[in-house]
């Protein structure tokens, strides 16, 4: 059998846990430039406040409804989700981490699988203050769905015989099926198969000619056949992004250099951590798309490194090469990010003999770089073309204190 172990209502859950007063009230956690509503308490659901709405619009009645909103905390927010990993690793003899609140566990060998699940629940509350659900079916699709019904009911739910199965499948929406997306729901739905058991029983060369093998893959694990193995190991990204909204509007050219060197070092950091490197660099720019004053300014621009990388200064100077390209004077840029693409593994690269760089200094000066960031806190170390990031962070107005993950903000505990 298998189990996917969701936090519930993550962002929100972690600040409660450092402020236990917020408990039973309406709290919310707001996106990048706290721009969205990303988190919700219960709470706040039952408020009518939706997913994704702009804060500014829900900023009156939060304030008469007294919603406590928080600034997103991503550093928190990640240790605090390697704790409960770490947590859900002692429990089960093997852990496939889906997301950052998501976890797959193999419960082979398990007798008695709800009292498993209760304590489980009941671990991770005691050793992390995160509250979870647990649903568990004999595949990584059933165990989706009875996820749902875990949240909806008393925290854990299982799907251990074939009419518990047909009654949740008939009660899924096609569109909440793992694995679903919009043009396959579109379709379906035109053919009546509106919820996940119809799906289950179309027959299988109709899901293969349609929907190819990933749908019959789905279509299968819907049956109670397991067909989507768990992995322990993620596999490395293909493409990988650092894009940010300014906290405000730039003009300077050199403010806005900064931050893309900064995107640049990220994606350096993301490479490394994935042990790859990459052949291509994209740098892109854009102004307000929403302003109805303003010239809206949109451009990329690509570059091919002379050698795969996932150096800082490599990809640093590449970006400033790009941003050269597509920066125009006067404009108000709103948004800037960068992109790496033709990730190869790192000890797989092929040599040019045109370029300039020692690669083994390069690589000394990553692992020398890296360990002084993991020790003393990212960008302890860092470039000088990185700046100070004080014209143009994110606008986080209601950031909470780095808990775990700051020594000067670590809660005092007072007898």
């Amino acid at each position: 059998m298998i189990a996917l172990v969701d936090c519930n209502n993550f962002y929100v859950s972690c600040e409660r846990v450092f402020r236990p007063e917020l408990e039973l009230k309406p709290v919310v956690v707001l996106s990048n430039n706290d721009g969205c509503i990303i988190s919700r308490s219960n709470e706040a659901k039952k408020l009518g406040i939706a997913m994704g709405e702009p804060a500014f619009k829900r900023e009156k009645f939060m304030k008469e409804n007294g919603v406590v909103c928080f600034s997103s905390n991503y550093a928190l927010y990640g240790d605090m989700s390697q704790r409960v990993m770490d947590t859900l690793r002692e429990a089960a003899p093997e852990i496939e981490v889906y997301s950052i609140d998501e976890a797959f566990l193999n419960l082979a060998g398990i007798q008695n699988l709800y009292s498993f699940a209760e304590r489980l629940r009941e671990k991770v509350k005691k050793d992390t203050g995160i509250p979870v659900s647990i649903g568990i079916g004999n595949t990584k699709s059933l165990a989706k769905i009875a996820n749902k019904e875990a949240k909806n009911g008393n925290g854990v739910f299982i799907i251990d015989n074939p009419h518990i199965r047909k009654a949740i499948l008939m009660n899924t929406p096609i569109g909440k099926v793992w694995g679903i997306g919009r043009r396959h729901q579109k379709r379906l739905l035109g053919y009546n198969i509106d919820n996940a058991y119809r799906f289950s029983q179309l027959s299988d060369n109709w899901v293969k000619k349609n929907m190819t093998v990933v749908g019959h893959r789905i279509q299968r694990e819907l049956r109670g056949e397991p067909c989507i193995s768990m992995e322990q190991v993620p596999p490395a990204k293909k493409v990988i992004a650092t894009t940010r909204a300014f906290g405000k509007k730039l003009t300077d050219k050199s403010l806005i250099k900064e931050a893309v060197a900064t995107y640049a070092v990220r994606c350096a950091e993301k490479l490394r951590k994935q042990q790859s490197a990459a052949n291509l660099l994209t740098v892109f720019i854009h102004t307000d798309p929403f302003s109805a004053t303003e010239s809206v300014y949109y451009k990329s621009q690509t570059a091919i490194l002379p050698i795969a990388s996932n150096h800082n200064t490599v990809l640093v100077k590449a970006a400033y090469k790009a941003l050269e390209t597509i920066f125009i004077e006067g404009l108000k840029y709103k948004k800037a990010g960068v992109i790496v693409e033709a990730i190869v593994p790192e000890n797989n690269l092929q040599g040019n003999l045109f370029f300039e760089g020692n690669q083994a200094k390069l690589n000394i000066l990553s692992e020398v770089n890296d360990s002084i960031n993991r020790r003393y806190g990212r960008d302890t170390l860092r470039l000088a073309a990185q700046g100070n990031k004080k014209e143009w962070k994110l606008r986080q107005q209601k950031l909470s204190k780095g808990y775990t993950t700051k020594l000067d903000e670590i809660i005092d505990v007072k007898s």
